[in-house]
């Protein structure tokens, strides 16, 4: 009974100390500021007339792997078909390019469901805007994890902050802004490699997650865009509250699963209400091109 009531103290005291930091972390962006300027000279360019956005080719049998099998249980915490689906649509592209250009991203590389370890490893090479000391060790293992489990069947979208590339294989805009979001933020820091490192630490990748969030929503609220905004908070806040499972679970790791799947039923709550308060503009009719179809 005393070990029982241990554990639920300590897990009260870190719900929290994580609760109080996603409060006051998780805000929009508001007013929202465009990046200027934010690449430095030394940030690894695009090569000459290569494309921003590549686009995997179609492979059925893996793709309908990475979606049905390894992509299930992204789907059902979040309870939407879109997420690791391995189909991003033209819209959710040019939704993601557009944030790009508008914060003033142009180095930044995306993969559309696409697997290409050998371009990786030499943006990581060709990164000269991370410390060597942070890119062939924190870089390195990222890129040989990518290389070794590959998200083309793997799936979860992310941004590798060493190779400055986004990695997308849902197709939801607000994910997709989200990692972009990621990019931003790597973006203004001074110290890129040191703030990509901690995040591996206890309780940073809350920091890290909200900030980009937080960005997203004060973009789609300066774009005035309310279906995108709803779809967003359906969305992204219980992912980022499994992020709040998965820090306590670094406390107490033998309820990894307990705590991942609890933490995401207040976060459906919590975004599902933060949805429904957001009133529709009189007249607004259908569904914004930044929201996705439920």
């Amino acid at each position: 009974m005393r070990d029982s009531s241990n554990i639920l103290h300590t897990l009260s005291r870190l719900f929290l100390l994580v609760l109080l930091i996603s409060t006051v972390t998780s805000c929009a962006t508001v007013p929202y500021e465009f990046g200027k300027n934010l690449e430095e000279d030394d940030n690894l360019p695009l090569a000459v007339q290569e494309p921003q956005v590549e686009r995997g080719q179609s492979k059925k049998v893996v793709d309908f792997i990475g979606c049905w099998i390894f992509g299930l249980p992204s789907k059902i915490l979040l309870l939407n078909l879109k997420v690791d689906n391995h189909d991003i649509s033209p819209e959710t592209e040019a939704v993601l390019a557009q944030y790009l250009a508008s914060n003033g991203l142009e180095k930044v590389k995306v993969r559309l469901n696409q697997y290409q370890p050998r371009s990786e490893w030499a943006r990581l090479a060709g990164n000269h805007a991370i410390h060597p000391g942070w890119r062939w060790t924190f870089g390195a293992l990222a890129t040989a994890l990518y290389t070794i489990f590959p998200g083309r069947i793997f799936g979860g979208d992310n941004y590798n902050p060493y190779t400055n590339t986004i990695n997308l294989y849902s197709d939801h805009p607000a994910i997709a802004l989200h990692e972009a979001g990621h990019a931003k933020d790597a973006a203004e820091r001074t110290l890129k490699g040191t703030y990509a490192a901690i995040y591996s630490l206890p309780l940073v990748p809350l920091w890290h997650e909200a900030d980009a969030t937080g960005d997203v929503m004060g973009y789609l609220q300066h774009q005035d865009d309310i279906p995108a905004q709803k779809s967003a908070y359906r969305t992204l806040y219980p992912a980022y509250f499994t992020y709040i499972g998965g820090s306590l679970a670094q406390f107490l790791p033998e309820y990894d699963l307990m705590l991942s799947l609890g933490m995401v039923i207040p976060g459906h709550i919590v975004g599902q209400t933060r949805a429904f308060l957001l009133k529709e503009k009189e007249g607004e009719v259908g569904e914004s091109k930044l929201a996705e179809s439920r």
